[in-house]
């Protein structure tokens, strides 16, 4: 076992000790979720997630945020910010935190840095340990701060949550070398708070194993992105709770077409249930799709500790 697979197995006592009461966020017209990379990912989902649970919620790229924000939120100096950053040191997500407060706004810093720069320019800091040997690739860390989200805007994570994504893991572990066997195009499906999930499955998968890597909204795929799927294609398919049978026709139509289908709670050619309510639902799923980047980099036998290109922190000479 790699030292990232590693990271990936061994998360889940780091879950455990992440699972604190947290204070809610602070009413405002509009919480708007910022980050880089897997946090902007993350971001997407939290959003997604806060308006289900009636906080009025949108997420946007550190950087826009930082140089346009009336382009996504006319009276933006309303707004509340809860900005991510594993090591808090982000040079874009900083600067937006940074410039948040500057005009009065009121800061949430997500990450596993505790003194770091980010935390600095928070009024208030979410924290949590991550694994000690998790390197440039985000695993422990990206699901924890999904987590410490998920917490802030009073969605309840307990030891069941855990439990599941540890099952979901073991079942895809069991299942994955099989299901990537001669396969080099991979989709992730996912809608509403899955959505960001489905992009964070991709770029791990991306960054991991230099394989393209693409998300859809599962009802979008059908418009345009469809015309790649053939035999070499495995789609990953995270069931909502809108509309799972319209999405288990589109695995029908998927599978016709040569794919092969995991299904994160719902059918496919594995299936992996989940069993926790919607809201967490990505977050039982997020380990296991971590977990096929690792394998699809395996067999290619590439080095997922040095990723071709990446460095850990994302540090620019000025914001």
């Amino acid at each position: 076992m790699g030292i990232t697979e590693q990271t990936i197995v061994e998360q889940f006592p780091f879950w455990r000790a992440a699972l604190v009461p947290r204070g809610r966020l602070p009413a405002a017209p509009v919480t708007v979720f910022v980050g880089c990379g897997t946090s902007y990912n993350l971001a997407l989902s939290l959003a997604a997630a806060a308006n289900g649970a009636g906080i009025a919620a949108i997420a946007v790229p550190a950087r826009e945020w930082l140089d346009r924000p009336t382009a996504y939120w006319p009276r933006w100096q309303e707004a509340s910010v809860v900005a991510l950053s594993r090591s808090g040191e982000t040079t874009e997500t900083v600067a937006a935190a940074a410039a948040s407060r500057a005009a009065g706004i009121h800061v949430t810093g997500i990450t596993c840095a505790e003194g770091s720069s980010l935390a600095a320019e928070s009024d208030r800091v979410v924290h949590a340990e991550t694994h000690p040997l998790e390197g440039i690739v985000m695993t422990s860390s990206a699901s924890l701060m999904l987590l410490m989200g998920l917490q802030i805007i009073g969605v309840t994570v307990g030891e069941d949550v855990v439990a599941a994504a540890e099952a979901a893991l073991a079942a895809t572990n069991t299942a994955a070398d099989a299901l990537i066997a001669g396969r080099s195009h991979f989709v992730y499906l996912g809608g509403g708070a899955l959505y960001g999930v489905a992009l964070e499955g991709a770029l791990k998968l991306l960054e991991m194993s230099q394989t393209y890597a693409q998300a859809f909204h599962p009802l979008e795929y059908r418009h345009g992105p469809i015309s790649l799927l053939d035999e070499r294609t495995v789609a990953i398919m995270l069931y909502g709770d809108a509309r799972p049978d319209d999405e288990a026709v589109l695995v029908g139509e998927m599978q016709a077409k040569g794919a092969l289908v995991l299904g994160f709670g719902g059918p496919g050619d594995v299936s992996v249930p989940l069993g926790v309510a919607p809201a967490l639902a990505g977050l039982a799923a997020l380990p296991a799709l971590q977990l096929l980047g690792e394998r699809v980099a395996g067999a290619k036998g590439l080095d997922t500790v040095q990723p071709r290109h990446l460095t850990k922190v994302v540090m620019l000479a000025s914001a």
